[in-house]
């Protein structure tokens, strides 16, 4: 059997519809119930399902609806787990006006850019030994998978993830006076869920890592080496954690990581080339394929990916999701084009460069503006390769 892979993928997450975004502050504010939330849920990724496949997609997902973002509620149904408010110094570089280059009007991004926008993310703390009491994603899948005859995937959270922020000193050393006991820990949860979702039917499951373009940062690698590690052992030691995490799935899954560098209202956390950390993650993770953003300057070319394994594929993120601007589908082939010099074309495909919504607010386009991308995306897809 061979394993999913589609020419034209998307990342995972999508603007949510103004009556779930409703609904869920309804909920938070106790004036609707889980039941009445999920409903809404419900129907809401049905709809979305649809017009996903009305593009043309032949890989489908739930637009991240029940989610407040991407990591916070797989990391929220562990055991052993604290949430903190965040540092300063790990805030999101936010957009600023006509960011996207283009030199347009683009309403709606220049209205909420540069007015006081400051995203941190929260920080994760291990208070005690790690668990998985149940799938927190396997129900999730079920009712997508229900909803289509498309495959449907579904995005994990990197395991890296539990441990970048605070590293040693963000883990108890009460639970673990060993950290090499609390990354065993980590990966059991992982294959735990990884088998619970194979279960369940998923064939293709996404694994969501910004943190590996962290130590593309001297900002943030300086946090590291103040915690007196050395940023590219760490590096090394998270590769070898997500290694572990996904050696046991079926040898049907397709494991594809996603590798960005932040996502939440348009915004950012690090910029450059994937050049300085391609050796070891894009030569080192043994996954299937790489989902890499390319959609700006922020991003570098692709010289990096001489690094990827012979046989691996790679998605080429470059419709961008932080600006309306629409790209020009014979700019898209070009660059297509310029990838295959390194990768062979039957080896990459397309999508946009992160998700329409990381967080649940989104970012700053609208309705419109996404499903023009993801229309954009489905048809560059079959100029160059066809129907496939």
């Amino acid at each position: 059997m061979s394993k999913p892979f589609f020419r034209a993928d998307q990342v995972g997450s999508l603007l949510r519809p103004q009556r779930l975004i409703d609904a869920r502050a309804a909920h938070e504010t106790g004036k609707l119930s889980l039941d009445e939330l999920r409903q809404v849920e419900d129907e809401s990724i049905r709809e979305v399902v649809k017009q996903q496949e009305a593009c043309g997609f032949k890989v489908v997902v739930d637009g991240e609806y029940r989610r407040e973002n991407w990591w916070i509620d797989f990391i929220r149904g562990l055991s052993g787990i604290e949430i903190r408010e965040g540092q300063a110094s790990q805030a999101f570089v936010a957009p600023k006006k006509n960011d996207c280059g283009c030199g347009h009007d683009h309403g709606k991004a220049n209205d909420e850019a540069d007015e006081g926008w400051k995203y941190v993310p929260k920080n994760v703390l291990t208070t005690g030994k790690l668990g998985l009491p149940n799938s927190v994603n396997a129900t999730d899948f079920k009712y997508l998978k229900s909803t289509t005859d498309r495959v449907a995937k579904i995005t994990l959270p990197s395991p890296t993830r539990l441990h970048f922020h605070g590293g040693r000193e963000a883990v108890s050393r009460e639970a673990y006076p060993d950290i090499e006991e609390f990354f065993a820990d980590v990966v059991q949860i992982y294959r735990r869920e990884i088998a619970a979702l194979e279960d369940a039917g998923c064939r293709y499951i996404q694994i969501d890592d910004p943190l590996m373009t962290y130590f593309i940062s001297d900002r943030l690698r300086a946090e590291i080496v103040a915690s007196g590690e050395d940023p590219d052992a760490r590096l090394r030691r998270y590769v070898e954690l997500t290694n572990a995490c996904i050696a046991q799935r079926k040898p049907e899954t397709a494991i594809g990581i996603h590798v960005c560098r932040g996502n939440s209202r348009s915004g950012w956390i690090a910029e450059g080339g994937y050049q300085r950390i391609a050796d070891t993650v894009l030569g080192g993770l043994k996954v299937d394929h790489f989902l890499l953003e390319y959609d700006d300057e922020r991003s570098g070319d692709f010289e990096p990916l001489k690094a990827v394994p012979r046989g691996v594929k790679v998605v080429l993120g470059l419709v961008t999701t932080k600006f309306p601007r629409l790209e020009d589908a014979q700019d898209l082939e070009r660059r297509i084009d310029e990838a295959s010099k390194y990768i062979p074309l039957e080896d990459l495909a397309i999508s946009p460069q992160c998700g329409f919504a990381s967080t649940v607010e989104g970012n700053i386009i609208t309705p419109d503006d996404q499903w023009r991308k993801l229309d954009r995306i489905i048809e560059v897809s079959r100029r160059v390769w066809g129907d496939q």
